[in-house]
């Protein structure tokens, strides 16, 4: 019987395939799904839901207490682009949120802590290719500066005070479920979008502009499994680097036109540009494989076959 499951932030672009995940394997009462505003009926209809605040610790402790809550995944947090327009909400909740749930483990009140980081920690001096799993981190947005001070806290509440803290650096995550939510990635779902009703995008980044994605199903499978594996597995307690694919805009024109011939695509860079010059274009993932046996299934064909499938129904 698994203990109960807490997340936070479900209504967001992982957070609400994760809870559908989670319901799955483990019965939709064990996990709470909870997040600042209501989300779609699935989700709702599904299994118990909270309305909480990230950043306000009773809160937070109260829906632990009341459930009895083991595992937390915390998911809330001001992505990329809007973080950018918003440098000290985006602080103020990604940083906050962690602190609550990472304190709360310290307590004792719940075992066990997800948190996400992201290929945002790395900046513009990291190497670009291959990017190792310990290397130069010098992030130059609100987002990255965020994320890789959370891996710093991650590890020290690990050391320090024995907090069972697992994460994992999430590429651009793809995915025909939800929109995106303020990304750089985000092209790479609303071209297929856009390829369906206009047959036609403008894309918002460069030509040649390589960067690491995953499909969100690699993604979702990833989180859980290494929540899953035992503790003496996880080496790394700030965050693992997580890899699957590696591609420019242009190689996802090409792969949707294998289905839809006419598609055309355009270029006009915006401020998301800066982002993601300064972000790898590939990861090494070594550490995850050796570590808890991670393994990718999808590659770029692989997931506009699923991403065009799907969004046509």
């Amino acid at each position: 019987m698994h203990r109960p499951i807490l997340i936070i932030g479900a209504c967001g672009q992982i957070g609400t395939e994760l809870t559908m995940e989670l319901r799955e394997r483990y019965g939709n009462e064990r996990v709470v799904a909870s997040d600042i505003r209501e989300g779609g009926d699935t989700l709702m209809d599904s299994g118990p839901f909270e309305l909480l605040d990230a950043t306000n610790y009773a809160a937070i402790e109260d829906v632990v207490m009341h459930y009895e809550i083991d595992e937390v995944y915390l998911m809330a947090a001001m992505l990329s682009a809007t973080a950018e327009k918003f440098p000290m909400r985006a602080w103020n909740l990604n940083m906050n949120s962690l602190f609550n749930v990472l304190n709360l483990a310290k307590e004792g009140k719940i075992s066990k802590v997800f948190w996400p980081s992201s290929i945002a920690v790395f900046g513009p001096n990291t190497p670009k290719e291959d990017t190792p799993q310990s290397t130069i981190m010098e992030p130059s947005t609100v987002y990255g500066i965020s994320k890789q001070s959370g891996e710093r806290w991650c590890e020290y509440y690990f050391k320090k005070y024995g907090v069972d803290v697992r994460s994992v650096r999430y590429p651009g995550l793809i995915s025909w479920k939800t929109m995106p939510g303020g990304g750089t990635t985000d092209y790479a779902v609303e071209i297929y979008h856009e390829a369906l009703k206009k047959g036609t995008y403008e894309c918002f980044l460069d030509k040649g502009t390589q960067l690491p994605m995953m499909y969100m199903d690699d993604a979702i499978r990833a989180t859980i499994d290494l929540m899953e594996s035992p503790s003496e597995k996880i080496k790394v307690r700030s965050s693992y680097n997580l890899a699957s694919m590696s591609f420019a805009p242009e190689e996802v024109a090409e792969s949707i036109q294998k289905h839809i011939p006419d598609f055309t695509i355009s270029y006009a860079p915006d401020f998301r540009q800066q982002i993601a010059d300064s972000w790898p274009s590939s990861i090494n993932d070594s550490a995850a494989k050796k570590d808890w046996g991670w393994m990718p299934r999808f590659d770029l064909d692989l997931t506009t076959h699923e991403m065009l499938t799907n969004l046509k129904k």
